[in-house]
């Protein structure tokens, strides 16, 4: 089987994978009686299924090693081209919404972005569990093919620990069993993509459905119905942040089922935990890795700004707060629940913003109002960008790239107190602190100019500039829920879509504009410097 499957073009393969999932929302709707929506799933399903069985016959070939351009081609097509077959049973079932619409709605879910088009009361069960496993396809599918494609090529954060500049033996050693078997000529059958890809997918699948379901029975026993859990609990593993509908994690399952989300959340902040997370493994030991540190120290400066604001507030002029905190229980305990609820909102939702996903905790409202927040857009954009764990479902910057940066700033912060000094640190710190750092400030440079690039084609509309960027960061780090955030800005609710016009959702938004956010949910799924290393090999290469 493997040999088959591994004579097919990867794009034919993730066909085939998505031509199946179609039967699992038939198999619902068939269940909750949804007999219409159970033959559009069905039909389609095989429908699609004898196509890419055609083409993968039409396309079967002896496997030859591509170029990194064909491989990087290969993955854009999956991202950009597979939501148009994704979309044809959810434009069926919903026929007044376009199939531009449904095949962004598609896009959106793949990527992981989790950005909807349509208020969730609007959509049947089916159509969103559709949706969620879309998304967790998606995270299954960039988990796999960030160690099966991208880390061959030294490209989605495996530049920074490239080992071909490195003169010490004993870097090569962290890499492992992992890293030796994606070296040059080590097994010749796994020059082969499609090969990569199953072989690194057969690994990684089993613990990926495994926690899903771990999560997922763990949310039931909280309370939350089924279907929702389910969606909750892919939601969380692929971070794309799609659910039932868009309230808190605990409005069902309390701050029960927010803790166990929070828990596996912690998956996207390293990849260590995932089958290859030996090729990024920079310490030995768990406590000392740099983006579970990284991490955890912007968590908690998130969540100490946002409890001590008041305390700033009273003391110092500067920091009072545009929105007066609400009045303190009348007694010292009550006092100390709100701080400690305050305290829990701050916590999970730093934390879900930081991993792209987007969902908030039942405290968060009041964490805002304990803080005296009126607009927390900007925070939570700010911690979005820096995302998640390199390799994992997580967009954004990435936290070893934050990491590197961070060393070599201190290291030029040490050199201008002992200019002679020489700094430590073993070989894998050397690296991040010189070539790795110079690699993540290109690709935070590169990112920055998407940004403004994605403004500036947003603003073409009359979209002001605060939501343009809310907008470009909420598209480019995969953080649909972010833009849920934005309507607390007043200046926001008329200047989106049509000019003067209320917020609508991301459906109010004109056609080029959404064709222009899809791009750039693919490029942030991507990472830009995978989308120049397609546009100039040649210069990648030297």
């Amino acid at each position: 089987m493997d040999r088959l499957l591994g004579r097919l073009p990867v794009l034919v393969i993730a066909g085939l994978v998505l031509a199946l999932a179609m039967l699992i929302p038939a198999a619902h709707a068939e269940a909750v009686g949804e007999r219409r929506l159970a033959l559009i799933f069905a039909g389609s399903g095989a429908g699609l299924l004898v196509l890419w069985l055609m083409l993968g016959i039409a396309t079967a070939a002896a496997p030859e090693a591509p170029l990194s351009r064909g491989v990087l081609v290969t993955l854009l097509g999956v991202f950009a081209l597979l939501p148009l077959p994704a979309a044809i049973p959810f434009a069926a079932a919903m026929p007044d919404t376009g199939l531009f619409n449904a095949w962004w709605e598609m896009l959106s879910c793949l990527t992981t972005t989790g950005a909807s088009l349509y208020a969730a009361e609007l959509v049947a069960p089916t159509l969103h569990l559709w949706r969620g496993i879309l998304g967790w396809l998606g995270g299954l599918f960039i988990l796999t093919a960030a160690i099966a494609l991208m880390a061959p090529m030294r490209v989605g954060g495996f530049e920074i620990m490239d080992r071909s500049t490195g003169t010490d033996e004993r870097f090569d050693r962290i890499g492992g069993a992992a890293s030796a078997e994606m070296r040059p000529g080590r097994d010749e059958h796994m020059k082969d993509p499609a090969r990569r890809l199953i072989r690194w997918g057969m690994a990684i699948a089993p613990v990926y459905a495994g926690l899903t379901v771990a999560l997922w029975a763990g949310l039931v026993v909280t309370g939350q119905g089924a279907l929702g859990a389910l969606l909750r609990a892919m939601g969380t593993l692929s971070t794309s942040g799609i659910g039932m509908d868009a309230r808190p994690v605990g409005s069902t399952g309390g701050i029960a089922a927010e803790a166990l989300v929070a828990l596996f959340l912690l998956a996207a902040l390293s990849r260590r935990a995932w089958p290859g997370g030996d090729e990024l493994r920079t310490t030995p030991r768990l406590r000392h890795d740099p983006e579970l540190r990284v991490a955890a120290g912007l968590v908690a400066l998130v969540t100490l700004t946002l409890v001590l604001r008041p305390f700033l507030g009273a003391f110092l002029a500067e920091f009072q707060p545009v929105l007066a905190p609400e009045p303190a229980a009348p007694d010292v305990g009550g006092g100390l629940a709100r701080a400690a609820g305050a305290a829990w909102g701050s916590l999970f939702t730093a934390l879900s913003f930081l991993t792209t996903t987007g969902w908030t905790s039942i405290q968060w409202e009041g964490a805002r109002a304990w803080a005296g927040l009126t607009a927390p857009g900007l925070m939570l954009a700010g911690l979005a960008i820096m995302g998640g764990g390199v390799a994992t479902t997580a967009g954004g910057v990435k936290l070893l790239r934050v990491f590197a940066l961070a060393l070599h700033a201190r290291r030029e912060l040490d050199k201008i107190v002992h200019p002679a000094s020489v700094a430590g640190g073993g070989p894998v710190i050397r690296r991040l602190r010189g070539p790795g750092a110079y690699l993540a400030f290109i690709f935070f440079m590169v990112f920055a100019m998407s940004i403004m690039a994605t403004i500036a084609l947003v603003s073409l509309r009359a979209v002001t500039l605060e939501t343009a960027t809310i907008l470009s960061v909420a598209a480019l780090t995969n953080t649909g829920p972010l833009a849920e955030a934005i309507p607390l800005i007043p200046v926001y609710e008329g200047s989106v879509g049509i000019a003067g016009s209320p917020w609508q959702g991301w459906a109010g938004l004109a056609p080029a504009t959404k064709a222009v956010l899809a791009a750039a949910m693919v490029a942030g799924r991507l990472e830009m410097l995978a989308i120049l290393a397609l546009l100039t090999p040649g210069a990648w290469r030297r």
